[in-house]
């Protein structure tokens, strides 16, 4: 069973990756001690990317948001002194450690240009594929610091990316509130719905992300990572995915914050390494 962390006991990265992934913070605890602030450092790397484009005010300032994480990696893995920044330091320790590979890393940047695109994503494919690079590349970059290989890693990917869906299609409100819809154009022209439509009154696509997320429950329940002890923690979020997907095609809202059953779902499947 995983320690329990207070507040004082957390790192600095510990306490950001809890304060901004509270799902993936959650699963972390289930990882090796002495990987645990690594995967700490991938969450909070993630986060930032996943945040180049709301923070950003324009699609060219997101790209470059995300050009300074890319360049920050590759500083890290030729030798360079770590930029100052709270999570580039920690993530240029667990790069020259060798935690952390800078290929996974750069790719996890690479697959975020897609929501920086102004035209959305356009197709079912391109979606999936998005999901498979962002999401499911945390859970490929999780995976190899935790000591997965092989197949074990495609699986990985495959549960990252259902949790990806999962995320995407909670935040259809959250992210019109930004003016951004990450839902592929196709699904939506299929329903006589647009980006601008769903920014307009997220309500609309509800029927959309009800049968996105029958599809990507179906895939989920198909889902067993086969996976070595020390890799649970990585696709522990599908987990979380298979609840949130369920609540979807059922019409239901997710919750903002977890609630208990969440909680003790993901801890079962932890101690008892089945996801």
């Amino acid at each position: 069973m995983p320690s329990t962390l207070s507040p004082e006991a957390l790192s600095p990265i510990g306490a950001f990756a809890r304060a901004h992934d509270a799902d993936r913070f959650l699963c972390a605890l289930f990882a090796p001690a002495e990987r645990r602030e690594a995967l700490f450092t991938l969450i909070a790397f993630n986060h930032e990317l996943a945040r180049a484009r709301e923070a950003a005010r324009t699609p060219m300032i997101a790209l470059i948001r995300l050009q300074w994480w890319r360049d920050a990696v590759e500083e890290a893995a030729t030798g360079k002194p770590p930029r100052r920044h709270e999570i580039a330091g920690p993530l240029h320790d667990a790069i020259t450690a060798g935690l952390l590979d800078p290929d996974s890393l750069q790719a996890m940047a690479d697959a975020r240009e897609a929501e920086a695109e102004e035209e959305g994503i356009p197709t079912d494919g391109a979606f999936g594929a998005y999901l498979r690079a962002s999401a499911g590349g945390f859970a490929v970059a999780a995976g190899r610091l935790l000591g997965a290989e092989g197949p074990a890693l495609a699986a990985l990917q495959e549960a990252g990316a259902t949790y990806g869906l999962a995320g995407v299609l909670r935040s259809t409100a959250a992210l019109a509130a930004q003016n951004r819809c990450l839902l592929p154009t196709e699904s939506l022209a299929a329903a006589g719905l647009t980006a601008e439509a769903v920014i307009a009154d997220p309500g609309a696509a509800l029927p959309v992300v009800a049968t996105l997320a029958g599809r990507g429950l179906d895939q989920a329940r198909a889902l067993h990572p086969r996976l070595p002890r020390t890799a649970i923690a990585a696709a522990l979020p599908l987990v979380l995915a298979r609840r949130d997907l369920r609540r979807l095609a059922r019409g239901e809202a997710v919750p903002p914050t977890r609630g208990l059953a969440d909680r003790l779902a993901v801890t079962l499947a932890g101690l008892t390494r089945r996801v």
